[in-house]
């Protein structure tokens, strides 16, 4: 019989998981090329021949999906198999309508297929959405497990945007690590705030690799999940985290829905902040779509470090990018803390942008007041750093869990907010994991 040809369309995350999972190795099939969206610069790489395997000595183009029919035709693709994450049921939808009309079948990879088993207990903690809480969460839950005495590695969800033969399998416990890998701002985000707590993070390519690493010197490893995808590993426990001031999404986007249903823990975050009849909304879909979850309500309170340095000032605020871009949002917490705070203004950003800076709101045509911390390559740093030097403001307010000076020139005063899991009542986070051990 043949080889099934596959396309495997992508953003530098769940594809390559996907291709080394169930792909990689199986002479059933023959994967042409990966597409890619969502992340800048991916698009025009290899998949490269040392990660690709046997099956594969020349490696695995990368393309635009923006040539997804072409390349369909061309190779003579019989499968696609569409790998990532926070899109709406709506747009996967249109997606398989267009691999249909192309000649070729749409395929989902699931949870069975493509999760690997873990020596040591694993918590997993994902969300429905881009930007609900997950990293907050995650330091919660890494927070109470050292309190028992635990040794805690956390495993990040991909972000593989450099030279990937050098991503196999990263850790990070240290500012120097940061620098060694060269991380993007994103990658920054999540990883800098575990180091700060004394938490070793592991992150790359290859998760089999990583696991077998991480198991050597945790008692407990934690997924800290990307975007709203589901576990890459098979979980202990698994604690998902929504939002309400997005509510409803959680039953309308890809892969969420799937993590609330899988959910044995369901944390509604920032309810301080939410509109009572928004949670209502949130609690109903949980009752209907997953009652037996365990449901912790919470708060995301934020705090502003040097908050004279904003107070009555015109404010530039920068916010988390992948919150703003593919997450949705139109603010974050650098909006709640500004008006907590008290400033005159918060100055309009989208007018002062350039380069690729000015590409990602001509992209996400929801943002233009706050400006996204984007900074996946050192163009997009350059472009940033532009764009707050032209930004007609008095002082900038930064909600990025990380200290943008340490990366680009800010010429301008600038305070940091700080935001924290806080629970409501009971249960706990400490409770449920008290239990679980």
């Amino acid at each position: 019989m043949s080889k099934s040809r596959v396309l495997i369309m992508g953003a530098a995350g769940r594809d390559f998981h996907v291709f080394n999972t169930y792909f990689r190795d199986n002479p059933d099939y023959e994967v042409v090329a990966f597409t890619a969206a969502q992340i800048p610069d991916i698009d025009g790489r290899k998949y490269p021949a040392e990660l690709a395997g046997k099956l594969y000595p020349q490696g695995i183009p990368i393309d635009s999906e923006d040539n997804l029919v072409s390349l369909i035709k061309k190779h003579e693709v019989s499968q696609v198999v569409f790998a990532y994450s926070d899109i709406s049921h709506e747009d996967v939808m249109h997606k398989a309508s267009t691999v249909l009309a192309a000649g070729a079948d749409y395929r989902l990879i699931g949870p069975k297929n493509s999760m690997i088993k873990c020596a040591k207990p694993l918590v997993s903690v994902c969300a429905v959405r881009t930007g609900c809480g997950k990293s907050q969460t995650t330091r919660a839950v890494s927070k109470a497990f050292q309190e028992m005495g635990k040794k805690v590695a956390v495993i990040r969800h991909p972000m593989p945007y450099g030279d990937l033969t050098k991503q196999v399998c990263q850790r990070f416990a240290s500012y120097a690590d940061l620098d060694l890998h060269k991380c993007t701002i994103e990658e920054r985000e999540e990883y800098e705030p575990h180091i700060d707590n004394g938490i070793i993070v592991y992150a790359g390519v290859d998760y089999e690799t990583i696991i077998r690493q991480a198991e050597k010197e945790a008692d407990i490893v934690i997924w800290d999940g990307g975007n709203n995808d589901f576990p890459f590993y098979n979980t202990d426990l698994h604690i998902v985290v929504v939002d309400p001031h997005r509510a409803g999404h959680e039953v309308t986007f890809h892969p969420g829905e799937t993590n609330l249903k899988m959910a044995d823990v369901i944390v509604i975050n920032k309810m301080d902040t939410a509109d009572p009849e928004k949670v209502k909304i949130v609690r109903s879909n949980i009752e209907k779509f997953n009652p037996q979850a365990i449901v912790i309500a919470a708060a995301s309170p934020v705090t502003v470090i040097e908050p004279e340095k904003i107070r009555g000032k015109r404010v530039l605020v920068i916010e988390d990018g992948p919150t703003l871009t593919h997450g949705h949002m139109t603010f974050g917490a650098g909006v709640v803390a500004a008006k907590q705070v008290g400033v005159k203004e918060i100055v309009e950003a989208k007018p002062f942008a350039v380069g690729s800076i000015k590409d990602t709101y001509d992209k996400y045509t929801h943002i233009s007041t706050i400006l996204p911390a984007m900074g996946y390559g050192d163009k997009q740093l350059r472009d940033m750093e532009e764009t707050i030097r032209r930004a007609d403001c008095d002082a900038v307010l930064s909600a990025t869990p990380i200290d943008l000076t340490r990366i680009i020139k800010i010429d301008k005063p600038i305070a940091r907010v700080k935001y924290d899991l806080q629970e409501i009542g009971n249960p706990t986070i400490k409770d449920v994991l008290a239990k679980f051990m």
